[in-house]
């Protein structure tokens, strides 16, 4: 064990927040599950969640290690491959996509021969927001036009929301607000930006006003559920989303300042997201304000060290893609808690690497793994170098002597081929001790 923390390289307090996310995680994933375990099987016993979000962690991390190893300028050209298959699996998901918890939104795909489902969507961000980085490192040398911006950039972020929108609105809103801070911090020219958000805001006017005049289409479903959530938050209007808000109230109302304790949470019974979306407000009732302040602050300082290692970074691609994948998972993560408080209408995010669940606890874990390769020392980027012309001189020297080996042996044929041609065989030379063994005999 002591020599895997040694081969861990980078951010070493990023890696310390991560891992104290992860394992805070276990109690409230244990505890808010029994809704689940009722709902799946009657008995109650959560223990396959935990095994179940405990397999889902390790691999995460085994995840962020393999991720942190691979030198991060490798990601500017698999943005540029892995963009088009992610469009292609996002149409896919929003045609043939897989249906969880009676929510009416596919946003999830089955992976074929492993049973699991994947939800595209996070893998589009992380794609996204390194594609975005990636331009914006390449144009700071040139001076930056609309029109080209508008295709190499533009363009592609609007077909990656426009495959999103329909289904997941917040993501989609999350990613665009994201792509836009990035945009801001890269320096990309103010008005812009005043242009696309105007171009956005009329696109998403033009989707809803086409929802309206084709109510039934399943294209649309969702936009009912946007306009419901909202007339929720804004009204005292009942409904399922106001039924959620009001459990998570009760919950973090009943936690107080210390809590009722881990496992005894009331209101995980009635939260049908207790594990997932609004696992923050057992988090509240189960530990209290003290809890929920510590696990706020984790993410908080989570977000100022991305700051620290996006000021350390020693390349503008890099800066921004500690910004562009860090910051998002800091603002999902308050988002989440907003929702659970009511400062915001119920979106569905999850909160990072605590929430149960596969591909967001991954998907997460890929950023992270690129953020920590940012974040290597100098000296720790020399030693991998140094390690790699060792690797590359022990193999030439491994040539070399291959190389020679075969040079003797085709001297030796050579000379044995001479010594034939001028008449001489090999087997027939006169061995030096003939004469004396000829003597010997007469």
């Amino acid at each position: 064990m002591l020599e895997l923390i040694k081969s861990l390289k980078g951010d070493k307090v990023i890696w310390t927040f991560v891992a104290l996310l992860a394992l805070f995680s276990f109690m409230p994933v244990f505890s808010a599950s029994s809704n689940l375990a009722y709902m799946g099987h009657g008995t109650g016993n959560t223990l396959g969640y935990l095994v179940k979000h405990f397999a889902h962690i390790c691999i995460g991390f085994m995840i962020i290690y393999w991720i942190h190893k691979v030198p991060y300028h490798y990601f500017r050209a698999i943005s540029i491959v892995a963009m088009p298959v992610v469009w292609v699996l996002l149409g896919y998901t929003l045609i043939k996509g897989t249906v969880i918890a009676g929510a009416n939104a596919s946003r999830w795909i089955q992976v074929p021969f492993i049973g699991i489902t994947f939800q595209t969507s996070t893998l589009a961000f992380i794609v996204l927001m390194v594609f975005v980085a990636r331009y914006l490192s390449k144009k700071r040398e040139e001076p930056i036009t609309f029109k080209n911006s508008l295709w190499e950039l533009w363009t592609p972020v609007f077909v990656t929301l426009g495959l999103i929108l329909p289904a997941n609105f917040s993501t989609a809103a999350l990613m665009f607000s994201m792509v836009l801070m990035l945009t801001f911090v890269g320096q990309y020219p103010l008005k812009y930006i005043g242009l696309i958000v105007g171009a956005g805001v009329l696109a998403l006017a033009f989707f809803v006003l086409v929802s309206k005049a084709f109510p039934d289409a399943k294209f649309f479903n969702r936009v009912k559920t946007w306009e419901s959530r909202l007339e929720n938050f804004t009204t005292d209007k009942p409904d399922e989303d106001d039924y959620q808000i009001e459990k998570a109230k009760i919950a973090i109302a009943s936690g107080g300042i210390q809590g009722l304790g881990p496992g005894k949470s009331v209101q995980k019974n009635f939260l049908p997201q207790s594990s997932s979306d609004f696992i923050f407000a057992i988090i509240v009732e189960e530990y209290g304000l003290i809890g929920g302040l510590t696990v706020m602050s984790l993410y908080l300082l989570l977000f100022f060290r991305f700051i620290v290692a996006a000021h350390k970074a020693n390349t503008l691609f890099g800066k921004l893609v500690v910004v562009g994948l860090g910051f998002p998972i800091v603002f999902q993560a308050l988002i989440n808690m907003a929702v659970a408080v009511e400062l915001l209408p119920v979106t569905g995010q999850t909160l990072p690497l605590i929430s149960s669940g596969g591909s967001s606890i991954w998907m997460t874990c890929i950023s992270i793994g690129i953020i920590i390769g940012v974040t290597k020392k100098e000296e720790e980027i020399a030693q991998e170098l140094d390690e790699k012309q060792r690797r590359e001189e022990t193999l030439k020297r491994m040539i070399d002597a291959q190389i020679e080996r075969e040079e003797i042996a085709e001297r030796a044929l050579r000379e044995i081929e001479l010594a034939q041609s001028q008449g001489h065989s090999i087997t027939d030379e006169t061995h030096p001790l003939d004469p004396i063994l000829n003597k010997n005999k007469s």
